[in-house]
């Protein structure tokens, strides 16, 4: 019962209320940051 589907999981990143939704535009802050690691690894460096 745990087991999230692919789409449960689309609709938790789209959820603005949702953790996943912060997770997901915490990620995205974070590849967009050069000051920040998550930045070069998106890029290959």
């Amino acid at each position: 019962m745990g087991d999230k589907k692919s789409n449960d999981q689309r609709s938790n990143v789209y959820n603005p209320t949702s953790s996943d939704n912060k997770a997901a535009g915490d990620n995205k802050s974070n590849q967009m940051n050069p000051n920040n690691s998550a930045y070069r690894k998106s890029r290959g460096k």
